[in-house]
């Protein structure tokens, strides 16, 4: 008995559909740019926390030493940043490696080149470049260094920590890294709000003009459910369909904005980013259109179940 009903529900479901093809092409249509809105802001996310991260990776905090500082003390303190939670990478460079990265840069100043070979031996000390997970935690780093007996006083084999310096870029990323992901929640949120009621209203419409039928299937004793039933499919369908007409837009979307975007942040092409995703995407496009689609026409079936 029930799956007899269920198949009568969900026929009368498709029938309506199919029935009312142009009220049915309609609400697919607004569903597809609701979900088109949704997922645009999922590949603005992407591409926003790529170039943040791109940005952060840019940030450090450089640990000098003496120039007779043991390299095995010096491995020792990383060894010790490393353990730290804050810490996501501490790269060593050798007093060898600090030399030929200084001649390098200063390649061009024959000055500059001049004084070296003068001085004869190597003036620089070994450096500890280190990364933080997040921008807001270089100066917890900064004050374990500090703080560490072994690394401050008299014999201290830290020569200084650039983190001064560099304090005031820090906080002002850190606010932009802060501002552009509340930015970017707040405009996601209203996105979604503005989508989840114009699909709303739209399918408000849609059943409005089935309501005489309602009327009458309800005076001749059909249940609430087996009413509301059929229109629970056509949410079903219209955003299982508009779901996969949004993928599709997509393909030629990302592959036309993909060079764009691989050349101004490498490491994101939004293309491949769409192809690599795409069951993912494509899944949390079709929880929300059937969920839209069913969740407003449940709501909007309700105004007329009273007879």
């Amino acid at each position: 008995m029930f799956w007899t009903k269920v198949k009568r529900v969900t026929k009368a479901g498709i029938v309506n559909f199919l029935r009312n093809g142009w009220v049915s092409l309609a609400t697919i249509l607004v569903l597809v740019v609701a979900l088109f809105t949704i997922g645009s802001l999922i590949f603005a996310r992407a591409i926003l926390t790529t170039a943040l991260d791109q940005l952060q990776d840019k940030v450090d905090v450089s640990v000098y030493f003496k120039t007779n500082a043991p390299e095995a003390d010096i491995l020792a303190v990383k060894d010790k940043l490393e353990k730290l939670g804050e810490v996501k990478l501490v790269e060593y460079v050798s007093r060898e490696q600090s030399l030929n990265n200084f001649i390098e840069r200063h390649k061009d100043n024959a000055l500059i080149v001049q004084s070296l070979s003068e001085i004869g031996d190597n003036p620089l000390g070994a450096v500890l470049n280190v990364k933080a997970k997040e921008t807001s935690q270089y100066e917890s780093i900064a004050n374990f260094l500090g703080s560490s007996s072994e690394l401050v006083g008299e014999n201290s084999i830290i020569d200084k920590i650039n983190y001064h310096q560099n304090k005031v870029v820090i906080e002002k990323l850190t606010k932009i890294f802060d501002s552009a992901r509340n930015l970017g929640a707040s405009i996601s949120l209203i996105l979604i709000i503005i989508s989840v009621l114009v699909t709303f209203n739209t399918i408000r419409l849609a059943i409005y003009t089935a309501r005489e039928e309602i009327g009458v299937m309800r005076l001749v004793g059909a249940s609430e459910r087996f009413v509301s039933g059929p229109f629970v499919i056509e949410g079903v369908l219209m955003g299982a369909i508009a779901s996969v007409v949004a993928m599709v837009i997509f393909y030629p979307f990302t592959l036309w904005l993909g060079p764009a975007t691989e050349s101004f942040l490498s490491e994101i092409n939004i293309y491949h980013y769409y192809l690599s995703n795409f069951f993912e995407i494509f899944f949390i496009l079709l929880f929300v259109g059937v969920g839209l689609g069913v969740f407003s026409s449940l709501i909007a079936v309700r105004r007329y179940l009273k007879v």
